[in-house]
C-alpha cells in the first residue's frame, strides 16, 4: 500500500488541514480506515487519533482509492469540528446512554398493556 497526497490546505477559518490523497494498493483489496489513518500520520508526523478520514472512494476493477481527510491539532478540536458519524467511524465516537434507558422505559410499558372493555352491541 502506497499513500500519495495530492493537496494539503490549511482551513484557519475551521481550525484545521484537510488533504486529498490516493492509495496505490496492488494485490490487496480496499485498505481499512484505521491503516490508512496510520500511514497518513506516518507520512505526515501527527498523531493518528487527530486525523479524521472523512471518505475513501474505490472504483471497481482498479486497484486506486482517492480519498479525503482532515486533521485537528487536538482530539478536543476533532469533537466539535466533525458530525458524530465520522467520529464513529474514526473510533472516537460517543455511546448515547439516553436512547438505552428510553428503550428500557418503552419495554415496560409494553409488558403491561391496558386490558380493553368489551363491546357492547
Amino acid at each position: 500500500m502506497e499513500i500519495e497526497i495530492q493537496s494539503k490546505t490549511d482551513n484557519l477559518l475551521l481550525g484545521r488541514t484537510e488533504v486529498r490523497f490516493v492509495i496505490l494498493h496492488e494485490g490487496e483489496g480496499t485498505p481499512k480506515r484505521e491503516l490508512v489513518r496510520s500511514e497518513l500520520a506516518e507520512k505526515l508526523n501527527v498523531k493518528k487519533e487527530v486525523i479524521m478520514v472523512d471518505n475513501m472512494q474505490s472504483s471497481f476493477g482498479s486497484r486506486k482509492t482517492t480519498g479525503y481527510a482532515k486533521i485537528y491539532p487536538s482530539i478536543e478540536d476533532a469533537k466539535k469540528g466533525e458530525a458524530d458519524p465520522i467520529l464513529k467511524r474514526n473510533g472516537l465516537g460517543t455511546k448515547k446512554k439516553a436512547k438505552k434507558e428510553a428503550g428500557k422505559e418503552g419495554e415496560a410499558k409494553k409488558e403491561a398493556p391496558k386490558e380493553k372493555a368489551p363491546k357492547k352491541e
